[in-house]
C-alpha cells in the first residue's frame, strides 16, 4: 500500500523518489502519496507501435507541435477533469521541476490555441510519463507521437508510464515485473541524455 507525505516535498526528494521506482500521487485532502507498482508499466522507443489508421490520420492531418513553451498549461489541460490526482502541491513541484530542466511538455496547437498534450519528468536516459490531454480529436495521440520520436532522437531508453491503459496498449505500452523496470530503470538514469539538445532525425520503426 502506498504511504502518506507527512514532510513537505522537495523537487530534490521527488527526483530521487524517480531514481528509486517511486512516483507520488495527489489525494483529495491535499495529502500526496507514494507508489511503486508491483507490474510497471512502459512504452517502447525505438520499436514504438503506431496503429495504422491513426498514422494514416497523422499524416494527414498537420498540427503544430511545440516543445517546453507552456508546461503549466498542459498540466492543468490534465488536471482538467472530473477526478484528479495533479493538486495544487503536484503542480507547483512539478513546475519547479520545470525549471530546473528535468520536466518536460510535448504541446499541439492549432491556430494559436493549446489542443493537446503529454508531460513528464526526465532524468538521464528515462523519462518518466506523468498524464496527458486532448481537446480535439486525436491531439493526445499526437503529443505521445512526437514525445516518442524526440525520445528516440535523444538516445533515451526507457519511457515509464507507470501502468498500462487501453489507450497507451495501442501503442504499444506493456508492462514488466517491478525488479526487471528496475534494472532497466539503473542503467537509463545513468546515462548522459538530455531532452532539448538538437540532434539530426533518425527514423522510428513502426510494426
Amino acid at each position: 500500500m502506498p504511504e502518506a507525505l507527512n514532510a513537505e516535498l522537495t523537487p530534490l526528494d521527488l527526483l530521487n523518489a524517480y531514481c528509486e521506482g517511486i512516483f507520488p500521487m495527489g489525494e483529495d485532502d491535499g495529502s500526496l502519496r507514494w507508489y511503486r507498482p508491483r507490474m510497471r508499466g512502459i512504452l517502447p522507443i525505438a520499436e514504438f507501435h503506431l496503429p495504422r489508421r491513426f498514422e494514416r490520420w497523422f499524416r494527414t492531418h498537420p498540427f503544430e507541435v511545440r516543445w517546453n513553451t507552456a508546461f503549466g498549461d498542459v498540466m492543468r489541460g490534465c488536471a482538467d477533469r472530473e477526478e484528479t490526482w495533479i493538486t495544487p502541491e503536484i503542480l507547483d513541484l512539478y513546475e519547479e521541476l520545470h525549471r530546473m530542466g528535468h520536466a518536460h511538455s510535448a504541446e499541439v496547437w492549432r491556430e494559436g490555441r493549446l489542443v493537446g498534450g503529454v508531460y513528464g519528468v526526465s532524468i538521464g536516459a528515462a523519462f518518466f510519463g506523468e498524464s496527458m490531454f486532448s481537446r480535439e480529436t486525436h491531439a493526445s495521440k499526437v503529443a505521445l507521437t512526437c514525445l516518442q520520436r524526440r525520445l528516440h532522437e535523444r538516445g533515451y531508453l526507457l519511457h515509464d508510464t507507470q501502468w498500462t491503459t487501453p489507450h497507451l496498449a495501442m501503442f504499444g505500452g506493456h508492462e514488466i515485473p517491478c525488479e526487471e523496470y528496475l534494472a532497466r530503470l539503473d542503467r537509463a538514469i545513468q546515462m548522459p541524455v538530455t531532452f532539448d539538445e538538437r540532434t539530426q532525425p533518425t527514423t522510428l520503426v513502426f510494426r
